[in-house]
């Protein structure tokens, strides 16, 4: 499949995504507050589902499989992530940690789809992994333990919710999100009473503020209404081991806007991290090809023409980035 307009159209929305998502671990940093973690998650999520869900038909998909989307994806996700962030995860690591995603995705979807990852996107995301675990051991002990496992967590959770969102195929991202979101705000609640009190509970909807109210909606129009919208699509249409390691660029972004905003400035890890990062989602998309290292023009398999097709192989197309 060539690079046409369509594949060139998503190759941007899929960079838009992941720059949307970058951007708002800042913005849940900065919106938080005072604000429970739990009931922040619910606020946000109260916001995506009403009064949407009354307007955007429901998916042509059973609903246990778009409840199933919404607890993996939203309630998990971003449950165990606002709860690393309150516990002293920054916005930059948080969003380098969870990028864990992009690997429990590809390995999901690889078990329970049949879905093979290329060489170039195992090659991509081992790269990208790898700038993680610079960054890692470039932070040292700063990050308590229970903070990097939440986040973790919350990467596993979003990675179940990729392969599920992936098998539903169901058409219309839009009505995916928004109707997956209407069975998170309830249970995030009922834990935030139950973790927080009730007493505490009033107090953060007393004073949420303003920052709060920006951060709600960013974080449930352009975030979850738009980014997941264009995320559901594009896993609708390709595998997905050729969409999440776009994600991979979020980190990037929130480290950026964490330098400009928050005077987090990262070190050399980081950058180091960043780097192998971006360098990894080039690999895995094929905007760079590593080269075999076999010479140039010999063939692949022994007793074959160079520049000729493998008997028993069919003709190679040229691929597009989101191919």
């Amino acid at each position: 499949m060539t690079l046409d307009d369509v594949n060139r159209r998503d190759t941007f929305l899929a960079v838009l995504v992941a720059s949307l998502w970058g951007f708002n671990f800042v913005v849940i940093d900065w919106g938080m507050g005072t604000v429970p973690p739990l009931l922040f998650a619910a606020i946000r999520f109260a916001v995506v589902a009403v009064p949407a869900c009354f307007l955007v038909p429901r998916p042509a998909v059973p609903f246990r499989t778009v409840a199933a989307v919404g607890a993996f994806m939203s309630l998990g996700q971003f449950g165990l992530l606002y709860l690393s962030m309150h516990l002293g995860m920054p916005p930059g690591l948080a969003a380098l940690v969870l990028q864990a995603q992009v690997v429990f995705t590809i390995v999901i979807a690889a078990v329970v789809l049949r879905e093979r990852p290329s060489r170039a996107q195992v090659a991509g995301v081992a790269l990208g992994v790898a700038g993680l675990a610079v960054v890692g051991i470039g932070i040292g002990g700063s990050i308590t333990l229970l903070a990097l496992t939440l986040c973790l967590l919350a990467g596993l959770s979003w990675g179940i919710g990729n392969v599920v969102s992936r098998s539903s195929k169901a058409p219309g991202g839009l009505a995916l999100t928004v109707w997956s979101a209407t069975v998170v705000p309830v249970p995030l609640l009922a834990l935030s009473l139950l973790i927080d009190g009730p007493a505490e509970v009033g107090r953060g909807l007393a004073h949420i503020g303003w920052h709060g109210a920006l951060s709600t909606v960013y974080t449930a129009g352009l975030c979850s209404l738009v980014g997941y919208a264009i995320f559901n699509r594009l896993l609708s249409r390709y595998p997905s081991g050729q969409v999440v390691p776009w994600v991979l660029l979020a980190p990037v972004v929130a480290m950026a806007s964490s330098w400009a905003l928050l005077g987090e400035a990262p070190g050399p890890a980081e950058l180091a991290g960043a780097v192998l990062l971006v360098a990894g989602v080039l690999i895995a998309q094929g905007t760079i090809r590593v080269r075999s290292a076999r010479r140039a023009g010999e063939p692949a398999v022994p007793g074959a023409v160079a520049g000729e097709p493998v008997p028993g192989e069919p003709p190679r197309a040229a691929v597009s980035v989101l191919d």
